[in-house]
């Protein structure tokens, strides 16, 4: 796994939280994002530790401007425009005064952290994912940020595989995309 399980963890969650709350295009659908009501259970879903927790409505407005930052970032990045794409995660990192600290629960062992112990939810999550995206862009792994590559689907994700091969959000759209070039194939061959 090219990065370590923490920031692979706050990676994902990014990832989550921009394909959960930003619209656009799913597996060759239109995907519109969810608003109102329906934000506090998308964004539990996405992030599945939230759970337990209340998510009012000015949190989940900030998550929401936070993926809509976090999507630009992702986008930049797949592109090769890392300038851009530092540009965004550092008002990111600013905006939510993410500053790494270690913390230890009783029983437990130190942790890394990336906002404040008294930050409310919604920064420290942004926080939490901006950090983790700025670990990536600045190491050698950027290229492991993605869009996904199927027609119809905007969706973002990033590579753990040991080869960077991957090019597609699910395998759902993988799928799709081979037999859509299947399709083409045998139809050119038959004309």
């Amino acid at each position: 796994m090219p990065f370590d399980s923490h920031v692979t963890v706050r990676l994902e969650d990014a990832a989550s939280l921009v394909n959960a709350l930003t619209s656009g295009a799913a597996r060759g659908k239109p995907y519109p994002a969810p608003t109102g009501a329906q934000l506090p259970e998308a964004i539990a879903a996405a992030l599945p530790y939230l759970r337990e927790r209340m998510i009012d409505a000015d949190q989940a407005g900030y998550l929401v401007r936070t993926a809509q930052q976090l999507r630009l970032a992702f986008e930049a990045a797949s592109a090769g425009h890392l300038d851009d794409a530092a540009a965004t995660v550092n008002a990111l990192l600013l905006a939510t005064g993410a500053r790494p600290h270690l913390r230890r629960d009783p029983d437990e062992p130190w942790r890394l952290h990336f906002h404040g112990a008294d930050d409310s939810l919604a920064v420290s999550t942004s926080a939490s994912c901006a950090t983790g995206l700025a670990l990536a862009l600045g190491s050698d792994m950027s290229d492991r940020l993605g869009v996904c590559q199927a027609a119809r689907c905007d969706r973002v994700y990033v590579d753990t595989s040991r080869n960077a091969a991957r090019h597609f959000c699910s395998t759902a759209c993988q799928n799709r995309t081979k037999a859509a070039a299947f399709r083409a194939r045998r139809g050119a061959g038959e004309s």
